[in-house]
């Protein structure tokens, strides 16, 4: 489980690397990122949101700990001092109940390669 200082807790943060920061989409997500400046910490932090249209709070609850558990197992893939932003597209729910973690997994993966720039 990653500390409480490798995640985004406050909306100003969030608003931050949504104002700030670059995003590259996929059919599944959209991932926003943020660098910091070079003073801050070398962590990486992350902030998921899932919206109601994912469904109830059960279903948006498991999509969230599969995000976190599958970007935390690309953590060697990422650059330090970043933030970043997993916004959950409502297609998600059916993705991971189908193909489980390594859905979401390909998903981040595909959105940290490029994805669709926006």
């Amino acid at each position: 489980m990653a500390s409480k200082r490798r995640r985004l807790s406050r909306s100003g943060e969030f608003d931050r690397v949504y104002r700030e920061g670059s995003s590259h989409a996929t059919r599944y997500l959209v991932l926003y990122t943020f660098p910091r400046r070079e003073e801050e910490r070398e962590e990486v932090r992350l902030g998921v949101s899932v919206s109601r249209k994912v469904g109830g709070a059960v279903e948006r609850n498991r999509v969230k700990r599969t995000l976190r558990e599958a970007f935390w197992s690309l953590a060697d893939r990422l650059p330090p001092r970043h933030d970043f932003v997993i916004v959950a597209r409502s297609e998600i729910g059916s993705l991971i109940e189908q193909d489980g973690l390594a859905g979401g997994t390909a998903s981040l993966e595909e959105a940290l390669a490029g994805g669709r720039s926006t």
